[in-house]
């Protein structure tokens, strides 16, 4: 029973499938991570030249 383990444990530690999946899986995190940083950045600088665009426009515009 012991051998069949060692055996079974020695076969997984050689297999780099889940290796590489967890690799995958890491990478996708930190580009969705980064990517959402990004567009929240975005978001707040565009909201911030739209508001100052309303403000230089004044009360004329009505979508202000």
């Amino acid at each position: 029973m012991r051998n069949a383990l060692v055996n079974t444990f020695a076969r997984l530690r050689k297999d780099e499938k889940g290796v590489t999946l967890v690799e995958y899986g890491i990478a996708l995190v930190l580009a969705i991570t980064v990517g959402g940083v990004l567009l929240t950045s975005l978001g707040n600088g565009v909201t911030e030249q739209m508001g100052d665009a309303c403000a230089a426009l004044g009360a004329n515009v009505a979508a202000c």
